[in-house]
């Protein structure tokens, strides 16, 4: 009953939308024909959306998931953040269920902060859940954080039978002044399994200063640690989030640089034959990337703190895209375009992707397979207006195909066949014929053989490359035949590309605007154009 009773209310919520939009071109009334118009129309986002998953109030920061065997779905924890938290006292682990990646079910708070200012675990941050086979318990670990505390950050754990009622185990932490380590950085707990027995790995400084490490802790029991030692992370870059699994022949660290390191923050991964030689890459980064060409980076600035969860037979990588400052204001105050240069914030929306792993080991990410299942209502997809478009060809720079309008939910595939090997083309979103800017995600040539998605601000008064937003290298397809296929929910926009590029953005104004393909010089053949929602 209560999912009849949710989808009347989407439709409900729908009809609202499509009635706002029907009556409203900004200030006056907009013509009967609304599906037929072209002009800039400005959208808010849902209360809480239905694919990247954002709770109704506050957004979602460092996600923690795992699957859960006896529930036969996966859990998705993470630390609550709120419009304003408290001074001391913020973050509490709530948590979301899935079983596809793109469907979820919210499980409300799991564990809650402390109720005093004094506490250790007045704030909560990143750890990890796990289920011991041996005890029949869930376990939690994560990091209590208080500055007023003589360790502002230890590792603390939760347990529970159901993963209903949960237990903190006041008796039990673990401090890094107490094996040589920070008093203040000590966080991120992740548990794996190696060999019979149980790893933890810790993201900390040494008690002296100097780079930062990851202290190594293993047990048989997941209760009882032992200290194994330390291993470097990347020169003196604190890597956030850890995730460490085994996947086919392959060993592989996922971590996120820095969030406090703008230039580098993105979701990157290491690899080895084994977990002993995984470590010893850490000594020297520069010579043991990934064979990928792009340092093992996974996705765009706006996917962070990304880990992942297997079922055993596919592995998935959950992460949040960030809410964007500095986004065009509309006169009712409504934000439209990206932040324009402006850094992410912290916390936001629950993205979702599968992890590839190709024959050399190497990773990319790629669409979750229930995504195209869940958008799959046809939408009307027409030409409305174009420049330099023949027969499905865009010739020329500044060639254009202006298609109508979007949903607020959306898949758009599409694919595209360059003339040569230095063609350039390009996505936009948020495009009207009345708008003086733009966004476009930008399949740049950065030489013969490799591409990169730029984000510029097209159009009469646009500043064209924006910083903070951009993507990564990918190879160049050797038949020049990119399949693209982009999924949004309202302004969150996931973009895939042949399975070995993702890129994930933040856009407000998507929904209920009309988008377009570009040509910047030569010619590309557009062919396979739908869009369908949900």
């Amino acid at each position: 009953m209560k999912t009849i009773i949710y989808s009347v209310f989407a439709v409900m919520l729908s009809a609202t939308a499509l009635t706002a939009c029907s009556d409203d071109k900004f200030d006056g009334d907009a013509p009967k024909d609304w599906a037929g118009t072209t002009y800039l129309f400005t959208p808010t986002d849902e209360a809480g959306f239905r694919t990247y998953y954002t709770p109704t109030l506050g957004r979602c920061g460092d996600p923690m998931p795992f699957y859960d065997k006896k529930a036969g779905d996966f859990k998705v924890l993470y630390l609550q953040e709120y419009e304003k938290n408290a001074v001391y006292r913020f973050h509490p682990i709530w948590a979301v269920s899935t079983t596809d990646g793109c469907n979820y079910a919210s499980l409300g708070e799991v564990l809650p902060t402390a109720n005093n200012d004094y506490a250790q675990d007045a704030a909560l941050g990143t750890g990890c859940a796990y289920y011991s086979d041996k005890d029949g318990l869930y376990y939690i670990y994560y990091t209590g954080h208080n500055g007023n505390c003589q360790n502002r950050e230890v590792v603390l754990r939760a347990t529970s039978t159901d993963f209903k009622t949960w237990t903190k185990d006041i008796a039990w932490s673990m401090k890094g002044t107490d094996y040589g380590y920070s008093a203040n950085d000590f966080r991120d707990p992740q548990i794996f399994e190696a060999d019979g027995t149980y790893h933890m790995i810790i993201a900390t400084y040494p008690a002296w200063g100097g780079d930062p490490v990851f202290a190594e802790f293993k047990s048989g029991d997941l209760r009882n640690w032992e200290h194994v030692g330390s291993f470097k992370m990347i020169w003196d870059r604190m890597l956030e989030c850890p995730d460490v699994f085994k996947m086919g022949n392959y060993w592989y660290l996922v971590y996120s640089e820095s969030f406090k390191r703008s230039w580098s923050r993105k979701v990157k991964y290491m690899m080895a034959d084994s977990w002993e030689n995984l470590k010893k890459c850490f000594d020297d980064p520069g010579a043991n990337w990934p064979k990928d060409g792009k340092e093992g980076v996974l996705d765009s600035r706006a996917f962070y703190a990304g880990k992942t969860a297997s079922d055993g037979n596919d592995r998935y990588i959950w992460g949040w895209c960030p809410f964007r400052s500095g986004a065009d204001i509309h006169e009712k105050n409504i934000s439209v375009g990206a932040g324009d240069g402006n850094e992410p914030n912290w916390s936001g929306a629950l993205v979702c992707h599968k992890i590839i792993q190709h024959t050399d080991g190497t990773l990319t990410l790629g669409a979750v397979p229930a995504m195209a299942a869940k958008y799959n209502q046809p939408l009307e997809t027409k030409v409305m207006q174009s420049n330099g478009y023949t027969d499905g060809t865009l010739k020329g720079d500044g060639a254009y195909v202006l298609y109508s309008r979007l949903g607020n939910c959306n898949h758009i595939s599409f694919t595209v066949k360059t003339s040569n090997n230095w063609d350039k083309f390009g996505i936009s979103v948020v495009r009207a014929t009345d708008s003086k800017k733009y966004y476009t995600m930008v399949v740049n040539p950065e030489d013969e053989n490799h591409r990169k998605v730029n984000f510029e601000q097209e159009g009469e008064d646009g500043k064209g490359f924006i910083e903070a937003i951009d993507g990564y290298w990918f190879e160049r397809p050797q038949d020049n035949v990119y399949h693209v296929d982009i999924y949004t929910d309202n302004s969150v926009l996931v973009m895939y590309i042949n399975d070995v590029c993702a890129y994930t953005q933040r856009i407000y104004g998507i929904q209920k605007n009309c988008w377009s393909i570009n040509n910047y010089g030569g010619s590309v053949t557009i062919s396979d154009v739908k869009v369908t929602q949900y």
